[in-house]
């Protein structure tokens, strides 16, 4: 799978597998090498380049892209602190013609960080430390092979000074830093180098774009789904979330609320009468409830009432504080998707017992627990359902504005009233939500935003 995404473990067994069935560890570190070469002569375009090589077999792939670099007529330095403390890599070594310096400023217009790779566990120091804060401090186009030097590859955690990267190249497989911050926000673009070996279905991988379709000839508003939007107290959230889910696919939208709202469109309908009347609907599809529910025993009531209906439903913002165990034994957990963000993540994770150190291992284990679909939004947004964790790119950095995170579980919500898949609305719902955001352009607002998703749709149809 090209993007299955592997912990360290299991990129190391997928090369002892390779290694097992005959390719050797050199054979491998040339494939590596020579594969994220192409790359960085595709970018140097005829400038030299500066390699920087740890003693690990990292290292040992910098010789040989240093090597195919020089051998390919382009001005190569290396700069390696420490002489390589494996086989692999002094045999690496031993095969690069030029010249190695154990301490010098990186001084080519392209720099290469191949200090340390995938399986760094403890604090980068030292000399390491001052070549990445060098290289920090340049104005170079940097690469990292495989991941940045400062990152621990199973947590995106950083390690050490981090600089920012133009471009990192995954060797094999993708990692799961690829996938997490802080440590993708320092990437650069991300691309892969295949090495020739099997890579696992490993159960996690980056999320693919949706394929999204027209109404067919012969749709009516209810066979494309009736989402019924729950308001509460606080009228402008479900207002946006509404606004998100009208442009999303879904042919009904119903927004049930007490509330006036009189900026609402004119094409929204809005029922503000007998609540449990209004959510027997024998024609709702799907729900959403959380955007300004409140926290109150009214809102607990409210939410209450619309999981036991056991409709497809997604659950956002408020209603993720009164959400508890007693709620969900009444009710479907596969018909469900959570959308958190890590605070709301935390607060789930304490009212259903998980316990767990970080957001990706809070979300799988919240899954496992509870059996719903989970939405971990955020700058790294995690995908948990259907058997499957999924990664996504990085969206925009404007996002950061009060109200999108409403959008997008109107978004979601209206395609889950369209097929009734939470973990396929979800999916759906990021990359409309990531495609939106990019049409809206700079410093948005998430009405803005909201009127975005219609073009956004026509990119995945």
């Amino acid at each position: 799978m090209t993007d299955a995404i592997l912990t360290v473990e299991q990129m190391r067994a997928a090369e002892r597998a390779a290694m097992a069935a005959g390719t050797d560890g050199w054979e491998l570190m040339q494939r590596a090498g020579r594969g994220a070469a192409e790359w960085v002569a595709r970018i140097a375009a005829g400038r030299p380049v500066s390699v920087l090589c740890g003693p690990g077999n990292n290292g040992g792939d910098g010789y040989v892209i240093a090597e195919t670099l020089r051998r390919g007529g382009l001005g190569v330095e290396v700069i390696a602190p420490l002489a390589p403390r494996t086989e692999t890599a002094q045999i690496a070594r031993d095969h690069y013609a030029g010249d190695v310096a154990s301490q010098a400023m990186p001084r080519q217009a392209i720099t290469v960080d191949c200090l340390f790779g995938y399986g760094l566990t403890r604090a980068v120091e030292g000399q390491f430390a001052e070549l990445l804060e060098k290289i920090a401090a340049s104005d170079c186009y940097n690469i990292a092979i495989d991941v940045p030097s400062a990152v621990e590859s199973d947590s995106g955690a950083v390690l050490g000074p981090l600089p920012h990267y133009d471009l990192t190249l995954a060797l094999g497989a993708w990692k799961l830093a690829h996938g997490l911050m802080p440590a993708m926000a320092a990437m650069g673009a991300r691309r892969l180098v295949p090495i020739g070996i099997d890579i696992p279905d490993t159960g996690m991988q980056f999320a693919s774009p949706p394929q999204l379709r027209a109404p067919s000839p012969d749709a009516h508003k209810y066979r494309r789904g009736l989402l019924a939007v729950v308001a509460g107290a606080m009228p402008g959230a479900p207002l946006l979330s509404a606004e998100a889910a009208m442009r999303s696919g879904a042919g009904y939208v119903k927004l049930l609320s007490e509330c006036a709202h009189p900026d609402a469109p004119a094409e929204l309908v809005i029922e503000q009468d007998n609540f449990a009347q209004a959510i027997s609907d024998e024609r709702i599809a799907a729900f959403l409830v959380g955007p300004g529910l409140g926290r109150d025993g009214a809102a607990r009531d409210r939410l209450a009432a619309v999981l036991e209906r056991g409709l497809p439903t997604m659950i956002d913002a408020d209603a993720l504080h009164l959400f508890d165990s007693a709620m969900l034994a009444k009710t479907d957990p596969a018909k469900l998707c959570v959308t958190p963000h890590e605070g709301e993540l935390a607060k789930l994770c304490d009212s259903f017992g998980v316990g767990a150190d970080c957001k990706l291992d809070r979300s799988r284990r919240l899954h496992d627990v509870t059996g719903m679909t989970v939405l971990a939004k955020g700058p790294d947004t995690i995908l948990v359902g259907d058997g499957m964790t999924s990664f996504f790119e990085r969206g925009s950095s404007w996002l950061s504005v009060a109200g999108t995170g409403d959008v997008l579980a109107g978004i979601a919500a209206s395609r889950l009233a369209l097929h009734g898949s939470p973990a396929r609305a979800a999916n759906e719902a990021v990359w409309l939500h990531h495609e939106a955001a990019r049409r809206a352009g700079p410093a948005f607002t998430a009405g803005e935003l909201a009127h975005a998703v219609a073009p956004a749709m026509g990119v995945f149809l």
